[in-house]
């Protein structure tokens, strides 16, 4: 017989009774029942329950045993009668009738109890991490991460994808944040970066002519988390491709995203492809962002032109200073008590809105404070451009375009979760097209790239020569699910006189562009294929899967919010010796001041 088992914790059956087995695991949990005492044993694989009864001579070690210590036990497997049975267990037909039992390490008083569904601080979890990786989701959410990987890697090698590995200690990228930095011991002075994306060197490898690349990549971002986003490090699927317009990227990972949610959405919806296609500009005025959530089915209509000059003077003088009014509907709402209208808008105070107008339409007309000083056929314009009826509402957000169209997308997922609107169980994707290349830095006054600075401008080098800046879109697309930035892509600049152009525009010149991708510009001149890519991001996709609304809970060793790894005692400071021989001089601010901003 095997030293530590014949059997996982999860394989014996009903089948299996009459036989002797060998266990090995955890210490799940333990029930004295007078005579008899119950251990559930646990491994990767699943919980046996074991029986020891009183006098037998395992029975004392079994009795002193601590939750979590492993042990080895071996015994008769024997059937549960009647109301015994679990039948939620895989093994819940048998038990273990145990003969012995070796302690093969015993634990001490546990931080965090693992059996049980209590809550415990996050920085308990992350310190005792481990302890919180034995506990039941947490180790179902790393099993579903490897399999979604597993899937993800089959799936683009049927694509006629090839898996290479990018480099990890590369050059600083202008990608939208600030890089992890690795000092060059043989070159005093000087840093690699760790990426950000792999983006140059995917390009690179179009241009050596490898075609159709992927790889599940590691990317290091020095920003600060948020629950969809992990500090230090995530994990993309990073994909590019040779030949192709924008629609080939999408028609080619369509069916791999989507295949992949089908496999594991357990009973839930998935969208088939084709996904929809939402241009930015469209995003932002029927949804109030970019990354719209499908599952609301409520669309935001512009009514600035209803309300000018008319007699409603707050939002007719918005709209005559050039602001923007943004009606949002709410079918069904006119039903609602008024004390629904008054706690709606004392939400949007706390939001940081002047408050929630809104117009209610009965079978006698429109009511309400907005309605009473707006002519008539005003408000009924409001209702035609909404496509409501009597017993619907109309809750209106209004100002500069910018805080109009996010404070309306604000409204419009509250509405879509108080009125009960909202889908459950579905993945709903679509892809946001046609994003602006640049973007008004309001800070500077400058013009900088809005997305991904490699990507080509529609219309080429004629649009960046005759066209107004800001106007000049890119072949940029982002892909969404339910609210959630799964991936950013582009069709690529391959053209060493575009890209010049382009960086020129947001500030960069010749020099400076040859000086910081000269790898890529180089390799531009001898010959690049059109290419494209995305990659998404398969933490996003595991949190959706898992339906995990923190991404740490699908990290196995994450970070904190702070940057900070509290089980290993990351970042750590180094000793003098190691500051001499990198040529390097600490310069610390003084203790207890705060981090930069943005820090």
């Amino acid at each position: 017989m095997h030293a530590y088992r014949t059997h996982t914790c999860g394989a014996l059956r009903a089948s299996d009774a009459g036989t002797t087995a060998r266990l090995s695991g955890w210490v799940h949990s333990k029930r004295d029942h007078g005579g008899l005492l119950f251990i559930d044993l646990r491994d990767h694989y699943g919980v046996t329950q074991c029986v020891f009864p009183a006098g037998s001579p395992a029975f004392a070690v079994a009795d002193a045993v601590r939750p979590e210590s492993v042990v080895t036990v071996t015994g008769e497997v024997v059937r549960r009668e009647g109301g015994t049975v679990n039948p939620k267990l895989p093994t819940g037909a048998i038990e273990l009738r145990v003969a012995a039992l070796d302690v093969q390490s015993a634990a001490e008083v546990l931080p965090m109890q693992v059996a049980g569904d209590e809550k415990f601080p996050e920085e308990t979890r992350l310190t005792y991490r481990y302890l919180d990786l034995r506990r039941d989701k947490l180790h179902r959410n790393m099993m579903l991460r490897a399999g979604v990987i597993a899937s993800l890697r089959r799936r683009m090698i049927a694509a006629g994808f090839t898996e290479f590995q990018t480099p990890i200690l590369t050059a600083s990228s202008p990608e939208g944040a600030r890089d992890f930095l690795v000092p060059a011991r043989l070159h005093p002075g000087k840093f690699y970066a760790l990426p950000q994306a792999p983006q140059q060197f995917k390009q690179l490898l179009m241009v050596a002519g490898f075609d159709r690349y992927f790889q599940i990549a590691p990317c290091f971002r020095d920003e600060a988390s948020r629950a969809d986003r992990s500090p230090g490090e995530f994990y993309q699927l990073d994909f590019e491709m040779s030949y192709v317009t924008q629609e080939d990227v999408f028609e080619t990972i369509e069916p791999v995203i989507a295949g992949v949610f089908a496999e594991f959405a357990n009973g839930r919806a998935v969208d088939p492809p084709p996904f929809p296609r939402i241009p930015y500009e469209t995003a932002l005025l029927e949804f109030g962002t970019d990354k719209p959530d499908l599952r609301n089915p409520l669309r935001i209509r512009d009514v600035t032109a209803q309300f000018a000059g008319s007699g409603f003077g707050l939002f007719a003088r918005i709209a005559a200073s050039g602001g923007v009014v943004r009606a949002i509907p709410a079918p069904g709402a006119a039903a609602q008590p008024r004390s629904f209208f008054d706690k709606l808008n004392a939400w949007a105070r706390e939001e940081g809105a002047g408050g929630l107008g809104y117009i209610a339409y009965e079978a006698d007309g429109a009511k309400g404070p907005i309605a009473r000083n707006l002519e008539p056929e005003r408000a009924e314009a409001i209702r035609e451009a909404c496509g409501i009826g009597a017993g619907d509402a109309v809750f209106f957000a209004a100002g500069a375009r910018a805080e109009a169209a996010s404070f309306a997308g604000t409204v419009r997922t509250r509405l879509g979760t108080d009125l009960g609107l909202s889908e459950t169980g579905a993945f709903r994707f679509c892809w946001i097209t046609d994003f602006p290349m640049y973007e008004l830095n309001e800070e500077t006054g400058r013009i900088d790239f809005s997305h991904n600075p490699f990507s080509m401008p529609q219309g080429g080098m004629a649009a960046l020569e005759r066209d107004d800046p800001l106007t000049i879109k890119a072949f940029q697309y982002d892909i969404v699910c339910n609210g959630i930035e799964l991936s950013s892509g582009a069709i690529r600049n391959h053209r060493p006189d575009i890209m010049i152009r382009a960086f020129g525009i947001a500030g960069y010149g010749p020099e400076e562009v040859e000086a910081r991708f000269g790898g890529m510009l180089n390799a531009f001149r001898y010959g690049a294929p059109p290419h494209g890519g995305s990659a998404p991001g398969v933490d996003r996709i595991v949190m959706l899967l898992a339906d995990e609304p923190n991404i740490r809970e699908v990290i196995l060793f994450p970070l904190n919010q702070g940057g900070e790894d509290l089980l290993m005692g990351a970042p750590a400071e180094i000793p003098p010796e190691r500051w001499r021989e990198l040529r390097l001089k600490p310069d610390l601010p003084p203790a207890g001041a705060r981090p930069p901003k943005g820090g």
